[in-house]
């Protein structure tokens, strides 16, 4: 694996692309950060340390609000104008590109996969509502995605646990794997029957095992 940082001009500002580049990659994996923090999220690094060495380049992409140091995250409809901006980079090495995030970061890639030709969304810690406020649904959103989606989610996330998110349904069918007693962070109560590495190990194998199944 190599790394190498790139910065990208767009709409919303100077964005920043972090490469971890497989030895002979079929494959990008996109990642965006949440609003509550940036790619040095454990669920990010842990993508970007296993993926690699099974044949999937992961960008871990910086928002441009975040590259500036701003400590409040953009509006949406900035995100998407950011992310937008700086896909033509991601497309860039030739590969099909899958595009995810966590959080605030899988909501982006949600509304923006098909019209950007993504080979599929990966969201990770998908903030199915905010805390406390169910009936503030983002549903549509995931399931409007349009593309072969993957949640993954962490049993005890106050922004949507696992048994709350609705049912997949014709074309907005996608797959959920739950991350047993995960946070919105993913990190998992020193009592819980597994450690903070397997319950990364799970995020990681669920991953790998879905991309390998995307047609590569």
């Amino acid at each position: 694996m190599t790394t190498r940082t790139e910065s990208v001009d767009t709409p919303a500002g100077q964005a920043r692309i972090t490469w971890h580049t497989a030895p002979k990659a079929s494959l990008v994996l996109a990642l965006g950060h949440g609003a509550g923090g940036g790619t040095e999220a454990r669920d990010l690094q842990a993508l970007a340390r296993a993926l690699p060495a099974l044949g999937t380049t992961v960008a871990l992409v910086e928002q441009p609000w975040r590259v500036a140091g701003k400590k409040v995250a953009a509006t949406p409809k900035v995100l998407d104008e950011g992310w937008r901006g700086l896909w033509p980079a991601l497309v860039a090495p030739g590969l099909p590109v899958v595009a995810g995030g966590r959080s605030a970061g899988a909501r982006v890639a949600c509304r923006t996969a098909a019209e950007l030709g993504a080979a599929g969304a990966l969201a990770l810690a998908f903030p199915l509502h905010p805390p406390g406020r169910p009936e503030k649904s983002r549903a549509e959103e995931l399931l409007g995605a349009g593309v072969p989606t993957l949640v993954v989610q962490g049993g005890r996330d106050p922004f949507g646990r696992p048994e709350e998110f609705p049912a997949p349904r014709g074309q907005a069918a996608y797959e959920l794997v739950e991350v047993p007693h995960g946070d919105h962070g993913f990190a998992v109560p020193r009592k819980a029957d597994l450690t903070q590495d397997e319950a990364l190990r799970v995020i990681t194998e669920a991953v790998a095992g879905w991309l390998g199944g995307l047609g590569r």
